[in-house]
């Protein structure tokens, strides 16, 4: 799946959790025990999350469209940064390997494409 796939499935969009993050997926789909501590809860089988995280274990750094349930976690798409959203992200991380969330530039530049108003300013 790429971008323009997404964007193309409005269903898809509105879907799409912004404020998820690797470590509240975590909590929510894995650590059963204290979810409500977290003021959300999954609440049957049925309940799906549609997030992106940031990976930078490679270079280039990827976006990743992760679709999470109780039965697991699927990787929809992998996404480029384009620059100089990339070298922001790498500069606001220190350049460090790991999983991250979204952070505000990325996150503008995700909602921008998928709105059709791609600019990587």
């Amino acid at each position: 799946m790429e971008l323009h796939d997404i964007r193309e499935d409005k269903g898809l969009v509105d879907a799409i959790d912004w404020d998820m993050t690797p470590e509240e997926a975590i909590v929510l789909y894995l650590e059963w025990g204290n979810n409500w501590s977290h003021g959300r809860m999954i609440k049957s089988r049925d309940d799906i999350s549609h997030y992106f995280i940031i990976t930078s274990w490679e270079d280039p750094p990827r976006v990743l469209f992760i679709r999470r349930s109780t039965e697991g976690a699927e990787e929809l798409a992998q996404i480029e940064l384009p620059e100089p959203v990339r070298s922001r992200f790498l500069d606001s991380i220190h350049h460090n390997k790991g999983v991250w969330g979204l952070t505000d530039d990325v996150r503008n530049w995700l909602r921008n494409s998928l709105e059709g108003t791609e600019a990587a300013n």
